[in-house]
């Protein structure tokens, strides 16, 4: 049977082979040489069957006794090799903390939005409020209370997207084709005089380089019991000579025709100089608010006059930095955006 000098070699072979292995698989092999279920301490243990008990008792301790220091030394060598791949491990994703940190990206001002905060600057110095609204409208105060109703031909230019649900009334509602009804909202809440823009997100079934689905107006109102076409010429002109930092432009109020506004014009513009220099470009469209219009703010016709307009603030912006596709609004890409915030 096993003597104390055969198990202090077994014990001096394991810790020899376990010292061996590299990794973890060769020490796993290693192992079972010794502890597994044919090992060589099993084997020793499977030879004591035929023992007494005394002895069985002795010859047991002792086994027992080496295979607690194989079983350390096996523990001590899986310590060693999780140790060794740890160290190996952080000296390959060694970060280098004396390199300065990395800051966190500054946004910007979309340049739409930066021709909003403008408009609304401008208008705010001459004593104009803001009025924001809905974007879900209901179909009376998008198109009928702007005299404009159902089955009228000047529909067939703005119908759009319907909402699949209805109002109170049992009405369809639709996405906002302009900020106009913002007018009729205003209107009906406060007392003349009114002066007011309507800046904000509208939709038509519009696509392409110079129309988008979903496009940004401001609809300008001012309804007193004097204000006349020639107050309207004189707002909007110092609006844009104001806007685009320049005198040398020029304006030209041309026919037209809108249900919400008799006499009806759109204003035309061009630049004395510099790119655009020599070319009528359409701005906006405006005129005196229809009376009908008036009645609907529920105000007296008879009483009371003004003036609307409506400008898109992409041609704005597009006149403003010299972009020539409104598609590059949207697209958000920002190689394009970052050069209007430098």
């Amino acid at each position: 049977m096993a003597d104390d000098l055969n198990l202090q070699d077994l014990i001096s072979q394991a810790q020899a082979q376990f010292a061996e292995a590299q990794d973890a698989p060769a020490l796993e092999n290693a192992k079972a040489r010794f502890l597994g279920k044919q090992g060589a301490l099993t084997a020793l243990l499977k030879g004591m069957a035929a023992f007494t008990p005394e002895r069985k008792r002795e010859e047991g301790a002792r086994i027992n006794e080496a295979k607690q220091r194989i079983e350390a030394l096996l523990t001590e060598r899986r310590q060693a090799l999780a140790q060794a791949e740890l160290d190996q491990r952080l000296a390959a994703e060694t970060i280098d903390v004396t390199l300065p940190g990395r800051g966190r990206g500054v946004g910007g001002i979309h340049p739409v939005i930066r021709t909003w905060q403008r408009v609304e600057e401008i208008f705010r110095s001459i004593g104009f409020s803001v009025a924001d609204g809905p974007e879900i409208e209901d179909d009376w105060t998008n198109f009928t209370a702007l005299n404009n109703p159902e089955n009228h031909p000047a529909r067939s230019m703005q119908d759009t997207f319907y909402v699949d649900m209805q109002d109170e009334k049992g009405l369809p509602l639709l996405l906002r084709t302009h900020t106009s009804p913002m007018q009729v909202r205003y209107a009906r809440m406060h007392e003349p005089p009114i002066k007011v823009i309507a800046p904000g997100r509208t939709f038509r079934v519009d696509s392409d380089a110079t129309h988008s689905p979903m496009f940004h107006q401001v609809e300008g109102l001012w309804i007193a019991e004097d204000i006349s076409f020639a107050d309207l010429k004189g707002v909007y002109t110092d609006f844009l000579r104001c806007f685009f930092e320049t005198d040398d432009l020029e304006l030209r109020f041309r026919p037209s025709f809108f249900p919400f506004t008799e006499p009806s014009a759109e204003i035309d513009m061009r630049f004395m100089s510099g790119p655009n220099k020599g070319r009528w470009l359409e701005i906006s469209g405006c005129g005196q608010v229809h009376p009908q219009v008036v009645m609907n703010f529920g105000l007296d016709p008879e009483r009371y006059i003004g003036f609307a307009f409506g400008s898109g603030l992409e041609r704005l912006t597009m006149l403003r930095y010299g972009v020539n596709d409104l598609r590059q609004f949207f697209e958000g890409d920002l190689r394009f955006l970052r050069q209007f915030n430098d």
